[in-house]
């Protein structure tokens, strides 16, 4: 089984990598934890280099508590939920994982909603964490 978790370096994001670890435990799964940057052209090399560094220090903290854990940071072009969803149906991923953050209604028509693109177009089952 396969458990992918989207991560942002929010406390909602950590929230979801500690509800993904618990699942894991139980159910002998591996989990697959992507951070998505939607292009090259709009991160810079120190937030790249951050991103890279939050990734290895969850892996590590996944692997001492016994989870078999893979990492990827995704530059694609697309959002981050589009990215989400995409690398979870072609790696067939079993089950995600996501932080939700309380915004308004005005900055989710502004600027979208990563939790609720992936709940609405995932091919498999989704758990929103608070």
């Amino acid at each position: 089984m396969k458990i992918l978790v989207g991560y942002d370096g929010t406390n909602s994001a950590k929230a979801a990598v500690e509800v993904a670890k618990t699942f894991a435990l139980g159910l002998g799964a591996e989990i697959i934890v992507i951070t998505s940057i939607k292009s090259a052209i709009e991160a810079k090399p120190e937030g790249i280099a951050k991103a890279e560094s939050a990734l290895n220090h969850t892996k590590s903290v996944l692997e001492e508590a016994g989870v078999a854990c893979q990492t990827n940071l995704l530059i694609q072009g697309l959002s981050p939920g589009e990215s989400l969803v995409t690398y979870a149906k072609h790696s067939r991923c079993d089950h995600i994982v996501i932080g939700v953050q309380r915004r308004s209604r005005v900055s989710k028509l502004v600027m979208g909603s990563t939790a609720q693109y992936v709940i609405l177009n995932a091919h498999c089952p989704v758990t929103s964490v608070k």
